[in-house]
């Protein structure tokens, strides 16, 4: 048996070595990026899992699953970004009036399932911020029934 002289060298062998190297590292980047995406989709499922627990314990009408995981994903998305700064009780007072525009727009006394969800999200999704957010609904004028 014969061995064949190496012909290339030194210099183009370390080109393929630092190339392979670079595909390597590459490789595995990649490979962790999608292993956090797959472990925090993981987390968003079980807290969505969660959240519509808690909403069909109240009988309440539930989302679809993957939704509520595109829209709150596993922070609880813009509704845990500080609940109670001023811009977000003003959106969330935008949200209880009588539906009209310009100067027809009045405040109203609201269902108080009117925030519930909201409640419930913040329960289970940013949980710190609850207290706060308790006592900023509470002070808020609700009914049980509204037109009854």
């Amino acid at each position: 048996m014969t061995t064949s002289t190496e012909t290339q060298s030194h210099r183009e062998r370390s080109w393929i070595y630092i190339t392979s190297c670079v595909l390597l590292a590459g490789l595995v980047i990649a490979g962790l990026i999608a292993f956090r995406g797959a472990r925090e989709t993981a987390r968003a499922e079980d807290k969505a899992d969660e959240l519509i627990a808690a909403l069909e314990e109240r009988g309440a009408r539930t989302p679809d699953r993957d939704l509520i995981v595109r829209v709150l994903g596993d922070d609880g998305g813009s509704t845990c970004q500080d609940p109670n700064a001023a811009l977000n009780r003003a959106t969330l007072f935008s949200l209880l009036t009588n539906g009209a525009s310009g100067p027809g727009l009045r405040p109203v006394v609201a269902e108080s399932r009117a925030v519930q969800g909201q409640l419930l999200i913040i329960e289970t999704y940013c949980p710190d911020e609850l207290d706060d957010f308790q006592k900023f609904v509470e002070d808020l004028e609700t009914a049980d029934h509204v037109g009854d």
